[in-house]
């Protein structure tokens, strides 16, 4: 690898093109500090800062492509075999000016300026900038990955691999994910959670209505609606527990007509059970009575004014 290497002003590597103060993106200056080389942007609208690259790209002109346009190709694969010929032909060429081919003065001029390439191959990354959401997680391709909670609502920097998610915050990584491929979910560690919320982590709503199920029918429907009453089913989930906890101190069949009761009556919370089965109402027959219509009455309009 070369120990500088200028290029040109393509917006996929330089970020700014400033002649004292370049600033590559994110990603090629990765490729640059990978390989151990210094990038050094032309200027813009100045070919001779780069002679030898725009040169070679006439020679290559010349002597590939035009000997190729009136030959016709059926596969990728074939079309690469008959460049490499040609390019083995152009640079095994003798040169008039130098009476040498370019392989010839390569191995006697620049091969051994070049510096080894390291040991692994470049990782190609994608970078890019996302605010914490208020549930400390940051989507990336309509997936959401969790970051320390004391950084809701910051800026953080995102390196994207084919394979990892990483978060970086004051350029110190603080957290990493396993890239998914399935969109509309949330990988979340636990550790990144407030310790409120890290008590709940394991707790989902299938959990809650398979333990509700081993309890009865009345109170897996009664967890099934406390959980369907609320916007986020999160918010029901220290209720839901609350109930099931109740089979610790009652029967189960206590519990099941409780949950029958609580049902009845519409109230779909942890205190309405707690109080029916410490009032002991589990027990009592259940009872209804008729709602009598309202008297007749001048301020009364009736159902006739409605139709």
């Amino acid at each position: 690898m070369t120990k500088t290497t200028i290029c040109d002003n393509l917006k996929s590597a330089v970020a700014k093109a400033l002649w004292f103060e370049p600033t590559l993106n994110a990603t090629f200056a990765a490729f640059a500090e990978h390989y151990d080389t210094t990038v050094v942007p032309a200027r813009p609208k100045h070919p001779r800062d780069k002679p030898s690259a725009e040169g070679t790209v006439l020679i290559v002109e010349r002597w590939v492509l035009a000997r190729l346009r009136n030959e016709r190709f059926f596969s990728l694969a074939d079309l690469n075999i008959r460049i490499s010929a040609l390019i083995e032909d152009l640079n095994t060429r003798t040169m008039r000016r130098y009476g040498k081919s370019r392989r010839a003065l390569f191995d006697e001029v620049e091969r051994s300026q070049l510096k080894p390439l390291p040991s692994t191959p470049f990782e190609y990354a994608e970078w890019k900038v996302a605010k914490v959401h208020p549930d400390y997680h940051v989507e990336v391709d309509k997936t959401f990955y969790s970051v320390p909670h004391g950084l809701i609502g910051r800026r953080v920097d995102i390196r994207l691999t084919y394979r990892a998610v990483e978060i970086f915050f004051d350029h110190k990584r603080v957290a990493s994910h396993i890239r998914s491929s399935q969109r509309s979910g949330h990988i979340t560690v636990n550790e990144h959670m407030p310790k409120a919320h890290q008590r709940y982590a394991n707790t989902t709503p299938h959990t809650l209505r398979r333990e509700a199920a081993k309890v009865g029918t009345n109170t897996a429907t009664f967890i099934e609606r406390l959980l369907s009453a609320r916007p986020h089913p999160e918010q029901g989930y220290r209720s839901a527990q609350g109930v099931l906890s109740l089979a610790r101190r009652y029967e189960s069949d206590r519990l099941e007509l409780a949950c029958a009761r609580a049902l009845v009556i519409n109230a779909l919370s942890y205190s309405s059970v707690a109080n029916i089965l410490r009032s002991g109402l589990d027990q009592a027959p259940a009872t209804s009575e008729a709602v009598k219509p309202a008297p007749p009455h001048g301020n009364i309009r009736g159902k006739i004014y409605y139709q």
